[in-house]
């Protein structure tokens, strides 16, 4: 979907006072590494406290802003295999363990990976609905 993207649109906001395709790119690399750590810390931990964080002004910190999508994708590729290596050897009573999370309040661990697929879907369509409707290309 970003392949042959120029710079000027991945500086483009996905909706207005919303963030840039590059500021998305960065925090979905930065959430999935949260996510993993929280689901990590479910499967070893006795209900930890799933730890939030500023997202908002993270994503006004520099390297946002700076740095090219490529370091956040490759990131959030090697990050997704860990993961599947890790979902792959799961048993049912994994799922069934807990996070005990701020907003949501305790949660099973089936409930958190369908909120981290959710929420990266989320924010592809944002990106996606970008492309067309500004007819960069067809996706």
């Amino acid at each position: 979907m970003l392949i042959g993207l120029e710079q000027y649109q991945l500086e483009t906001p996905y909706r207005p006072n919303g963030w840039t395709v590059r500021q998305v790119i960065h925090h979905l690399a930065d959430n999935d590494m949260n996510a993993y750590l929280r689901f990590k810390r479910g499967l070893t931990e006795n209900n930890p406290l799933a730890n939030t964080y500023r997202e908002d002004l993270w994503g006004e910190l520099i390297d946002y802003k700076k740095l090219p999508v490529e370091n956040s994708l490759s990131l959030i590729e090697v990050l997704y295999h860990r993961f599947l290596v890790l979902l792959n050897e799961l048993s049912i009573e994994d799922y069934k363990r807990t996070i005990q999370t701020e907003v949501l309040g305790i949660i099973t661990l089936e409930t958190a990976i369908q909120r981290f697929i959710w929420h990266n879907k989320h924010h592809a369509s944002q990106i996606e609905n970008l492309i067309r409707r500004e007819k960069w290309k067809d996706i």
